[in-house]
């Protein structure tokens, strides 16, 4: 028995739509060879198991014997992808544009020269209106070794022509590959370390970028350069906590859709998620009015596009959306207005399980968890947490699992149950010191918690005031921080302190534009 999260033809199928199904069945049902009975057999078999299981697909299709299963499966993989690929040429521009360069080669190997090199030109203008560089590359490349090899009777100084546009593109492709792979390592770089921990941690991030950041003329580039460009600098920024450059570049990326709208339809998923980037910014920035404008802007969008979205965008739309929504609740401190959100938050998840990553699960979770916290109940918080913590993900986003622990440790607090904190205080620390994440701040949280679990409540509440005094004097250090992004720990002290509830605290805060810290 094979596992079904490995079986990549069961998950092809389990992400199939009403339509990507019916459309394959109509086209199989024209001939009807054995062959074609098989693959339909097959297929209806494995839509309708809910885990992949190769003894029962045995028992329900006996003409498939053993050995014959996985050339069967490949075979409906094959074909599978062809019908998908029939059907998404309308949808994705790409595709229609790369069966045009194999109808170009059709049309050569006929030695049909100069209409191979006619449609190679109206592809290539296509090609250059997207902003397809690697695409153009191919055709210059095509274009060249038909002008080599044969007499094509074509323009005068065409050679001079094609060799100016291929060092060119030659040059944009090396841009393109240069600050794609700059934005990629940033953002490899925040899943390692989440928000600079330290100096030396900062130093580390400066160095690795103003080593590896291509000094280039903005003016000069085209709309994917701009885009590696500006996607290097976010992350660059985000990682270092200066929000505020972080907010410039993320709006540098999607005023880049108002110069370039044609890319607005054919990269959809980008725009969407240079608008998520943005509305993170505003969050930071605790800009409340431009969040607001920026995630009504994002919902218009997808509620008018939705229908044309493949399903890689509708994953995309679902978890930045959502993302969002619950931001928002957190901005104003409406935490009980936002757990309206997480059952349709759920289905989400459910639906969109074989292609959303444990990261996005693992910060959905984190962000449940704080909104049942904010709103009183701690019980449903800790259900959260404990998800997080029983999650097998290495050190993937080790930031967001430490502070689950701590505030795994104080919503148990919350609860009284003493005893359990007091057993997993060493387990939490453990964790922390072996993540090498034990900043200050936690490290005040851990041993308030050791020294206070059975104070009398007069103690207790100096103690608190202490405690807040510490962490409002620790705030001031930079890169403690970043700690108050992933919990608003003076809130809650406040909230001990004064024996209001924490979002009463934070929306007191909001209402009059106090600072959080």
């Amino acid at each position: 028995m094979s596992n079904s999260q490995n079986d990549a033809l069961f998950i092809l199928i389990k992400t199939l739509t009403k339509a990507e199904k019916r459309n394959f069945q109509l086209a199989f049902n024209k001939n009807n060879t054995k062959d074609d009975v098989l693959f339909i057999q097959l297929f209806n078999t494995l839509d309708k198991l809910k885990d992949y299981d190769e003894d029962a697909i045995l028992r329900k299709i006996p003409d498939i014997k053993k050995q014959q299963l996985s050339n069967v499966k490949a075979h409906l993989y094959k074909h599978l992808l062809m019908s998908l690929r029939l059907l998404y040429k309308q949808k994705d521009p790409l595709i229609e544009l790369r069966e045009q360069l194999d109808y170009a080669r059709v049309l050569y190997n006929k030695g049909l020269y100069n209409q191979s090199l006619k449609l190679l030109a109206k592809t290539k203008v296509a090609a250059q209106e997207r902003g397809e560089v690697m695409l153009c590359f191919e055709i210059i490349e095509f274009e060249k070794l038909i002008e080599g090899r044969h007499i094509t009777r074509s323009l005068e100084n065409r050679a001079e022509q094609l060799s100016e546009e291929s060092r060119s593109v030659e040059h944009r492709l090396a841009n393109i590959s240069k600050l794609s792979t700059l934005a990629l390592r940033m953002y490899g770089l925040y899943l390692k370390l989440g928000h600079a921990r330290s100096s030396e941690d900062a130093a580390e991030v400066i160095a690795f970028f103003e080593q590896h950041v291509p000094r280039l003329q903005t003016a000069a580039l085209n709309f994917y350069e701009k885009i590696y460009l500006y996607q290097a600098y976010s992350w660059y920024y985000y990682i270092l906590q200066d929000f505020l450059l972080f907010y410039r570049y993320t709006q540098k990326w999607v005023n880049l859709f108002d110069e370039y709208p044609s890319l607005l339809q054919t990269d959809v998923g980008l725009y969407i998620k240079a608008m998520h980037n943005l509305l993170t910014a505003h969050f930071f920035n605790m800009n409340e009015h431009k969040f607001v404008q920026a995630l009504q802007e994002l919902e218009t969008f997808i509620d008018d596009n939705n229908e044309g979205f493949n399903e890689n965008t509708r994953t995309t739309a679902f978890v930045y959306l959502y993302t969002a929504k619950i931001n928002h609740h957190f901005l104003e401190g409406t935490f009980s207005n936002g757990l309206a959100l997480i059952p349709a938050l759920e289905q989400g998840i459910m639906e969109h399980q074989l292609k959303l990553d444990q990261h996005r699960v693992l910060v959905f979770y984190y962000k449940i968890a704080c909104l049942y916290f904010g709103s009183g109940d701690n019980n449903n918080a800790i259900v959260y947490l404990n998800k997080i913590i029983n999650l097998r993900i290495g050190n993937l986003r080790a930031d967001i699992q430490c502070f689950a622990r701590i505030l795994h440790l104080i919503a148990h607090y919350e609860l009284e149950n003493y005893s359990l904190v007091e057993y997993l205080i060493k387990s939490v620390y453990h964790f922390i010191s072996k993540h090498k994440d034990l900043g200050q701040v936690m490290e005040e949280i851990l041993k308030f918690l050791r020294k206070n679990i059975y104070a009398n409540p007069k103690a207790l509440k100096e103690a608190f005031i202490d405690l807040k005094d510490r962490l409002v004097l620790i705030s001031q250090n930079p890169y403690e921080r970043r700690s108050f992004l992933y919990l608003d720990i003076i809130s809650w002290l406040e909230s001990k302190i004064s024996r209001q509830p924490v979002q009463q605290v934070i929306q007191r805060k909001f209402l009059h534009k106090e600072p959080r810290i």
